[in-house]
């Protein structure tokens, strides 16, 4: 790999320590029993950081899209800030909001602006769970897209890569020959050997599940019965859209003073397509269930040149009423 270092980990904590006394460091802590990102303050918290763990509760999204913003104010000067442990799907997810928000002419220039103040640092993933399954719509389990640095844990010892020239930067303020070295090959190839086994265990496990484009026309050609069936527990509760690494869809709020409140807005809340006179083409739940997938694999490679959904699986696991959206695609394909 190109500008790739080493770095052990009581400089990397050193160099952490500098960075929380002047910026805003997230990164993924244990959280009762799961991974989170938590804002880093104090020195003593950088024992809590979680390394090369699949992903956080939380998708990036809601770093640069808050669920609720006045978008009628001036943003002042942000703080810059670190996002540290984003794992290959959810920068993946990146790409698509990228596309929507950062496209000439309509740049949103809140969007663009936490951009721009951000340097995020992918990891590798050392382990999967139940639900992941990158590698079915041709995502590997390491950053190789929209990411400022790579790190990966290897030991008592941390191999760092540059994806981009502000992560070229970082790496340069400490490039004394003490802090970073020049990796060996051998780390390298110890760093392959990791990716290697992942993606063989991600891609046994999926072996089942139609891939992107093939999902796309397995939907358009279904049939209404089978979103009867496996809409039949939902609740509508949204959590599928809200806690996605790319649905973004969201509803402008007009306030006094002409104010604008932009509020994240999900397709399965009922009254969603809610028009005039109450006309709703989407007012039965199993019509609902399947725009939802209509959007993702249909419509939006339509449009877009990044995939809609990368396969970090949180939408199964934060369904309350346990929707496996892989077990609908398996049958589907079957």
């Amino acid at each position: 790999m190109p500008n790739s270092f080493l770095i052990s980990r009581q400089n990397w904590d050193k160099v952490l320590k500098e960075v929380i006394s002047s910026e805003d460091l997230y990164a993924p802590v244990e959280a009762e029993g799961n991974k989170e990102y938590q804002l880093i303050q104090e020195e003593k918290d950088l024992s809590r950081i979680v390394y090369n763990h699949p992903k956080p509760i939380s998708p990036l999204k809601t770093f640069f899209l808050p669920v609720k913003e006045n978008v009628t104010i001036e943003h002042g000067n942000e703080k810059s800030r670190i996002i540290m442990g984003v794992p290959s799907c959810d920068l993946a997810g990146l790409g698509l909001l990228d596309e929507m928000y950062l496209q000439e002419p309509l740049v949103d220039p809140y969007y663009q602006s936490r951009r721009e103040n951000t340097l995020l640092i992918g990891t590798d993933c050392h382990s999967i769970q139940e639900h992941c399954h990158c590698t079915t719509y041709g995502i590997n389990p390491f950053p190789e897209m929209n990411f400022d640095l790579g790190l990966v844990r290897l030991e008592d010892q941390f191999y760092v890569y540059t994806g981009s020239e502000k992560g070229k930067k970082f790496i340069d303020q400490y490039k004394d020959g003490r802090i970073f070295s020049p990796a060996d090959g051998e780390m390298e190839k110890k760093a392959i050997a990791f990716r290697e086994k992942i993606k063989q265990e991600l891609q046994e496990k999926t072996r089942n599940l139609p891939d992107y484009e093939q999902t796309g026309e397995l939907i358009r050609k279904s049939d209404e019965e089978i979103w009867k069936k496996y809409s039949r527990t939902c609740v509508s509760c949204g959590a599928c859209a809200t806690i996605c690494p790319t649905c973004t869809c969201f509803l402008l709020i007009d306030r006094p003073e002409f104010e604008k409140i932009r509020n994240l807005d999900a397709c399965q809340y009922p009254g969603f397509e809610r028009v005039a006179a109450g006309e709703d083409p989407l007012s039965e739940r199993h019509v609902r269930f399947r725009n939802r997938y209509l959007c993702k694999y249909v419509w939006k490679p339509s449009g877009f040149e990044s995939i809609a959904c990368t396969g970090c699986g949180r939408c199964i696991e934060a369904c309350i009423g346990k929707i496996n959206k892989n077990e609908l695609f398996e049958e589907l394909s079957a």
